[in-house]
């Protein structure tokens, strides 16, 4: 059957199903010839970019720069057959490695080799989950990791990460963590600082910070990783007492089931669901990013499968996990990249540099990954997105601080834990205190009208009509029954009516039938007439169940506030 709008014909049922969960086919189906050179430059651009942070993330998690070209070389073929995205890349992420080294630490995995497989399992778990997550629809946990959050958590992150490159930038050992510790460490010894580590750091940091300033589109991270082979090959550093990475292993990446190394399996659990919450927050916040900007819905679910594949392909391959990549994924887009052919291509890309160039890279000195990474680590700092919250929502900009300090004072996990936990806070008293309005009439004019806002509005004698714009709920009925007997204070005695507008109430639940019982009691005790307007289908089951509806008599139910206004006057000419 063909489609009468496009006249393309219709995929049967069972293709369907295939484009669905493989959406490289349905990308494929519409492709172009045109679209293979475009594809394959996209790919080989990004290929460019992801080298030198494959080869210098690694080392935040003490893992060695092999595991980061394979976690940079097996996701994106993982994601470009199951992710939903054309433009998204994935690969190694500062936010998600750091979380990585944190879940490591916390561990106590300290031997070379079961930090990498370790690092691998927690992929393999981080996959899984992510998979399970999006089949079974859970892609709404990306709701709870709001903007002020992520902005506050990578923000602490950046200060964090930055001050641990201190070692690299400068040859100034330093063993203590968090923030404040390793500065004064490293004031401490300055007297072992190398000039010569501390002239290519710096100088290469500065290199990128302009290159980031007055040409963005250039690779500025693969150009310092260039230029500091160079100035090791050229003038000896190493003999200057400055450190080279030394010989990266040119072997292919092989399929192996990743094993942890001797660790709680709970804490391992507990690690995991770390990870997976930062990676796929933050690679959720760049797909609707990109989504957005391309003019195309993000699926959370069909994201966190196309995640999930990433991860897992990084995993049995001797990878960590993964996220999207915000600098890939622009790379991509600036250079028109039009399916996850791109991404393919920048696997290929990065597989050809894993066996061609790991002579070369053994030159590479520490101050340039460390310049790197400390570039990469002052890009996470969002200051117009800090400026805009200070202008836009103080309570926000007070739970992104939050989560900033709380990175930096309690570590990573549990600042990300406290973070959410003052975002739910903050919801929570919101519901708890929902937003109401008393209605009146304005002379000459039909419906009615919240007094609050129209000052020319009037309340109707002897009648008030209150609107709670909230569900009824156990933790806000006390206050909205409070509320209620409040505007009852403007009615004295017989005759007089309150009106409950449910037009905004969606939900009531047993609490809150049991408090409109005990408002309706006290009113009719005052003498007051108590009634309902505008029930929803819920709200009404559950008040005629109870049977509330017949005590309040079913002739007070109105289907709307102006009715029961038109009521009362008709009752009381």
């Amino acid at each position: 059957m063909s489609d009468k709008v496009t006249g393309v014909v219709a995929a049967p049922p069972r293709k369907r199903v295939v484009r669905r969960f493989f959406p490289l086919i349905d990308q494929l189906a519409d492709y172009r010839r045109a679209w293979l050179s475009v594809d394959i430059l996209a790919g080989l651009s990004v290929a460019a970019v992801a080298l030198p942070t494959a080869i210098a993330y690694p080392a935040i998690a003490g893992l060695p720069p092999q595991t980061g070209l394979y976690a940079a070389i097996l996701p994106p073929i993982g994601y470009a057959l199951f992710g939903p995205s054309r433009q998204l890349m994935v690969g190694p992420d500062t936010a998600t490695t750091v979380v990585l080294a944190s879940v490591l630490l916390g561990l106590g995995v300290m031997a070379p080799e079961e930090r990498v497989a370790t690092a691998a399992a927690l992929a393999l778990a981080v996959g899984l989950c992510c998979v399970a997550a999006g089949i079974i629809g859970f892609g709404i946990i990306a709701n709870f990791l709001s903007r002020p959050v992520l902005m506050g958590f990578l923000s602490g992150v950046a200060l964090d990460l930055f001050v641990g490159q201190l070692d690299r930038l400068t040859a100034v050992p330093i063993v203590s963590g968090g923030l404040v510790r390793p500065l004064l460490e490293f004031i401490g010894k300055l007297d072992q600082l190398n000039p010569t580590t501390l002239a290519v750091g710096l100088g290469l940091f500065l290199a990128l910070r302009l290159l980031r300033r007055y040409a963005p589109r250039l690779p500025g991270p693969l150009l310092a990783i260039a230029a500091g082979i160079l100035l090791a090959y050229a003038f000896d550093l190493q003999s200057h007492g400055v450190r080279l990475i030394g010989a990266v292993a040119s072997a292919l990446p092989r399929f192996v089931l990743p094993l942890p190394g001797p660790v709680d399996m709970r804490e391992l659990a507990l690690g995991t669901l770390a990870i997976l919450l930062v990676s796929f927050g933050s690679g959720i916040v760049t797909a609707r990013s990109f989504g957005a900007k391309n003019h195309y819905h993000v699926d959370a679910n069909r994201e966190l499968i196309g995640f999930g594949a990433a991860n897992i392909a990084s995993g049995l391959f001797g990878g960590f996990p993964v996220t999207s990549s915000d600098s890939r994924t622009a790379v991509n887009d600036a250079m028109g990249g039009r399916t996850q052919l791109a991404g393919l291509a920048a696997a290929a890309g990065l597989l050809a540099a894993v066996l061609f160039l790991g002579d070369l890279l053994a030159y590479l000195p520490e101050a340039a990954l460390g310049a790197v990474i400390a570039s990469a680590a002052v890009d996470l700092v969002d200051l117009r997105g800090f400026k805009s919250l200070w202008r836009l929502s103080r309570i926000e900009l007070f739970i992104a601080l939050i989560a900033l300090c709380g990175v930096l004072g309690l570590g990573i996990l549990t600042g990300v834990t406290v973070a959410i936990g003052a975002t739910l806070a903050h919801l929570l008293w919101q519901a708890s205190k929902p937003r109401d309005a008393l209605l009146g009439r304005i002379p000459g004019r039909d419906g009615l009208y919240k007094l609050h806002r129209h000052l020319n509005a009037e309340p109707i004698p002897s009648l008030v009509i209150y609107l709670p714009q909230s569900a009824l709920i156990f933790f806000n009925v006390e206050y909205i029954s409070r509320r209620l007997l409040k505007s009852a204070r403007r009615l004295h005695g017989s005759g007089t009516w309150l009106i409950l507008d449910a037009s905004a109430i969606n939900h009531i639940d047993t609490t809150a039938v049991a408090v409109l019982e005990e408002v309706h009691g006290e009113l009719v005790q005052q003498g007051i007439t108590f009634g309902i307007a505008e029930l929803q289908s819920q709200p009404r089951n559950m008040i005629e169940r109870s049977g509330l509806a017949q005590r309040i008599r079913p002739d007070m139910l109105f289907p709307s506030a102006e009715a029961a206004a038109e009521a009362f006057v008709a009752r009381h000419e």
